[in-house]
């Protein structure tokens, strides 16, 4: 089938209403800026659930930050979305003007340099992400030890996807099939996902990042929520495999252990994140127990967005108290959140 009569039967389909969820966060910021749902039918939805690491990170997570940047000697290290997500008085930006120590870094591994440079500070990293993103600080954790580096801790908040997923599926999400996260799968294989779609009856599909990459997952997972085949198809076999990266994740296996995280909007989810291992306790800043979330403004309406039950329109603050200049929840800080892409589109 040529590329052209795909987009022409997205663009046509009169089928049933179909509605597809995308759980990955570099998905919803490749769908706003490709394009993609102009070249939907209205019968077919694009919802962005769980899938931005930001987004789904409890205040509990922030308040701690920011105690911890302000202790003496010590600073907190951090991509810089993370700079202005809300705690539940205010934001890690908000404390370094009232005096905490906070550096933006490009990558956890210029802590290595930070902690041998000035060995008489603690330096925090702010390790948040998913699957995808673990790995890099097991990198960290392996560097610091060779070093000798006692002086470095992370704070995690630490999520995998299946159980987000299965808890959607439990609660009466109105989803017809799932965009399966592409760097995730890069790390898990495609066959990450088979449980689930035996389980829920549901199709995941595969994807890249690029509009025709996206297009063409999207045209594979209509075809099969439409021929009723609860499978998984992998779309992105550049990269991904059907099997597990058996490197990364022995690695993961090393330093982590399952545990139950708190996600916003959904409570805690059994299983579905990961803390350092007891033998790693050392470099841990304190992140088990981090499951309070109290929302800064109680009409925000995130955690429904982060679940399908709401798009960013729906909620009473988007585009007029809360916007990218001035973010009243998670959503519309990162540019994987699906309110910040929302206002991007539109604005």
């Amino acid at each position: 089938m040529e590329f052209s009569e795909i987009v022409d039967f997205l663009r046509n389909y009169d089928g049933k209403p179909i509605r597809l969820m995308e759980v990955c966060g570099s998905h919803t910021h490749a769908i706003a800026t490709h394009g993609i749902r102009d070249i939907l039918s209205d019968k077919i939805q694009l919802l962005s659930g769980p899938g931005c690491p930001v987004c789904v990170t409890p205040t509990a997570y922030i308040d701690k930050l920011i105690d911890i940047c302000l202790e003496p000697n010590t600073t907190v290290t951090t991509f810089g979305d993370l700079l202005r997500v809300p705690g539940s008085k205010e934001s890690l930006n908000e404390a370094k003007g009232r005096g905490g120590s906070v550096e933006m870094v490009y990558s956890p591994m210029d802590v290595l340099a930070l902690a041998k440079n000035h060995p008489d500070r603690e330096y925090v990293f702010a390790a948040v992400g998913f699957e995808t993103t673990a790995p890099v600080y097991t990198l960290l954790l392996d560097n610091a030890i060779a070093k000798g580096l006692s002086n470095i801790k992370i704070l995690t908040a630490l999520k995998t996807m299946p159980g987000a997923i299965s808890y959607l599926c439990d609660n009466g999400a109105q989803i017809d099939g799932f965009i399966a996260p592409g760097h995730v799968s890069a790390v898990t294989g495609a066959d990450y996902f088979n449980d689930l779609a035996d389980k829920y009856s549901i199709p995941f599909a595969v994807s890249g990042f690029g509009a025709k990459e996206l297009v063409i997952g999207i045209y594979g997972l209509v075809q099969m929520v439409i021929n009723n085949q609860p499978q998984v198809k992998n779309y992105y076999t550049s990269v991904v495999e059907q099997g597990q990266n058996d490197i990364i994740v022995s690695q993961l296996n090393k330093y982590f252990r399952p545990a139950d995280v708190v996600w916003r909007g959904m409570g805690i989810i059994p299983g579905s994140g990961l803390l350092l291992r007891d033998e790693y306790a050392s470099f841990d800043a304190g992140s088990d127990g981090l499951d309070e979330d109290n929302k800064r403004n109680k009409a925000c309406r995130c955690g429904d967005i982060l679940m399908g039950k709401a798009t960013p329109k729906d909620c009473p603050l988007f585009g007029k108290v809360c916007t990218p200049m001035t973010p009243e929840g998670a959503c519309m800080v990162s540019e994987e959140g699906a309110c910040f892409n929302n206002y991007l589109i539109n604005n």
